[in-house]
């Protein structure tokens, strides 16, 4: 009998007819594959690829808790809040702006105004907000995230906080739209802007839906999809993250002063540790935990921006624990799957450095595509994530690689270091 016909794929490996062998990685390893798609492989089993978009509540599972438990178990009160109602911009001190502005054109936002001795530069996208980025001149320094508040007397609230000591309600005379800004500062020194008052911008163009047809449904005819190469637009800023060293005194200082809600949390297991307070066991007579084999220590933290029934994006803000603490990065949300690629492939022609992507996360379910700046920031651009609201629950999930991504490339070992 004649041997199999091979054909050579792109990453090395070969792929046979069934019931023949495949010389996959060095390895020769049986392959069959069944009448209904199954195939047989020396670690089992494994069955054709599923995806689905399913409730919340199915796809997080038992372990978790409602968050109104969770506030109640953690001595949250969500009346002594300030209250946010979504992230509008970044901040950012640069070296040289020219450059950063040339980086920033190329993943996907444009100039709103610059300042008359070239000092200072807001960018925007296509989106309501003035802008989502600010850059001023001087030595690379993080100047955190801006949120918009409900009312000025939220801001005067805000000056009563841990953190606000040396702060003052600025009026912003020079930025597009305006407003009030005030900058307080977190138990490990990261500021953090709360805005009100800023005028909305109108907003720019949306790119058109592109229809697509699967094997029932082919609503596409005689309509012919075609794309345009260039950088992604940026539509908003999503989110921003931390790396910091006290993870719980963190989590309680932003929880606590502020709607930020926990959507997920992310633990390693423990022998001999106290159990850290935000975990899910609802056991436990009192918040200080117990002791023992088999526990487990929060490590890391997904929180969203509770405006109760309205639906938000599944992360805002998140932290992770770390032995140094800096910013981890920023992220910029896209139209669609197809702009990621291109804007990917955009930068990658510009000669700029890729960090890990492009893939699909877990957790927020987003299809995400990491850059360093020309600064050496972190800065990301994010497509199709999920949405929360006061009725999804807090859920924990064991921390590790294998939690960041159902596909794509292997993360790097330092991306949460």
């Amino acid at each position: 009998m004649a041997e199999p016909q091979t054909q050579p794929s792109a990453n090395g490996s070969t792929t046979t007819p069934q019931n023949g062998h495949s010389e996959q990685w060095g390895a020769d390893r049986p392959v069959t594959l069944d009448a209904n798609g199954a195939l047989d492989t020396p670690h089992g089993t494994a069955h054709p690829n599923v995806g689905k978009s399913i409730p919340d509540i199915e796809a997080i599972g038992p372990d978790s808790e409602s968050l109104t438990s969770w506030q109640k178990r953690n001595s949250i009160n969500p009346d002594n809040q300030i209250k946010l109602v979504r992230l509008t911009h970044m901040r950012y001190q640069h070296p040289d702006l020219d450059q950063i502005t040339t980086f920033l054109l190329d993943f996907g936002m444009h100039i709103a105004k610059r300042s008359p001795d070239g000092e200072r530069i807001w960018y925007r996208g296509y989106g309501t907000a003035q802008y989502v980025y600010y850059a001023q001149k001087g030595p690379k320094k993080f100047l955190g995230g801006t949120f918009e508040v409900e009312s000025h007397a939220e801001l005067e609230k805000a000056l009563k906080l841990p953190g606000a000591e040396q702060s003052s309600i600025e009026t912003l005379h020079e930025a597009p739209g305006g407003g009030s800004l005030l900058t307080l500062h977190d138990p490990e020194g990261f500021p953090i802007n709360l805005l009100y008052g800023q005028e909305p911008a109108p907003k720019g163009e949306y790119p058109s839906k592109v229809i697509v047809n699967d094997e029932v449904d082919k609503p596409r005819v005689r309509k012919f999809n075609r794309f345009t190469p260039g950088p992604a637009a940026v539509h908003k800023l999503g989110h921003y993250g931390l790396c910091v060293q006290d993870f719980p005194a963190q989590v309680k200082w932003y929880t606590r002063n502020f709607n930020l809600a926990p959507t997920d949390f992310l633990f390693v297991p423990t022998d001999n540790a106290t159990k850290d307070t935000t975990s899910s066991d609802e056991s436990k007579a009192e918040e200080g935990g117990q002791k023992g084999a088999g526990g487990r220590m929060d490590v890391a933290v997904f929180l969203h921006v509770d405006r109760g029934e309205e639906p938000t994006d599944h992360h805002t803000f998140f932290m992770s624990m770390n032995a140094q603490s800096h910013v981890h990065h920023c992220s910029f949300e896209v139209h669609d799957y197809d702009t990621q690629h291109l804007g990917h492939q955009w930068l990658a022609s510009k000669k700029y450095t890729s960090v890990w992507g492009i893939g699909r996360h877990i957790l927020g379910s987003q299809i995400f595509d990491y850059w360093w700046d020309t600064t050496g920031n972190m800065i990301e651009h994010y497509a199709d994530g999920d949405l929360v609201n006061k009725d999804t629950p807090v859920a924990w999930n064991n921390a590790g690689d294998e939690s960041l991504a159902v596909w794509g490339p292997e993360v790097p070992k330092w991306f949460l270091e």
